[in-house]
């Protein structure tokens, strides 16, 4: 697998071309001594349910994956927790205002966005609302649905990360029942 380095030609500071590979996740300039560092962004995956156990699905409205389906979320922006960043994401993308949040696992992801594949660490939370009867796409999402837990196909999710989530997210339920 090829590290997204390799993309990165001048230096970001000094704008040198002598910025050669310093190891496997960083490049050093030559000219000016500066380290960058490309590692994972941090991204947010909301799993909420409502009363009758059923998952909130979006549709994606943009590529990557457009048309397939999603879980509402997103990147987390500079200075934000995880929790904040779920909690706006849900917000922009459903119109829903999240009450609490509880945080489950993460997963490593590849986010290919106008063809750059941005290396993400997604964070699973499992999000409560106060109203869940109105819910509004928005933002990147084309639409939103309500699906019973044992109608959800992971297949049918355009994303690995979110895929695997789903699977992991279904069988820790069964077990804790």
């Amino acid at each position: 697998m090829k590290h997204p380095l390799h993309l990165f030609k001048y230096c970001p500071r000094c704008g040198s071309d002598l910025f050669d590979v310093n190891d496997f996740k960083s490049k050093r300039c030559g000219n000016c001594d500066f380290v960058l560092y490309f590692n994972a962004q941090a991204a947010t995956v909301a799993m909420i349910l409502n009363s009758k156990n059923e998952l909130l699905v979006a549709r994606r409205a943009k590529e990557p994956a457009k048309g397939m389906l999603d879980l509402p979320g997103g990147f987390v922006d500079s200075f934000e927790t995880g929790e904040e960043g779920v909690t706006r994401e849900v917000l922009e993308e459903t119109g829903l205002k999240v009450t609490s949040t509880r945080y489950l696992f993460s997963l490593p992801n590849k986010y290919v966005y106008s063809g750059f594949e941005e290396h993400t660490l997604d964070l699973f939370y499992v999000c409560t609302v106060d109203d869940d009867t109105s819910v509004v796409a928005n933002d990147d999402v084309k639409e939103l649905q309500w699906i019973p837990l044992q109608n959800i196909v992971p297949e049918d999710f355009g994303l690995e990360s979110i895929r695997q989530g789903i699977v992991l997210f279904i069988k820790n339920l069964q077990n804790n029942k």
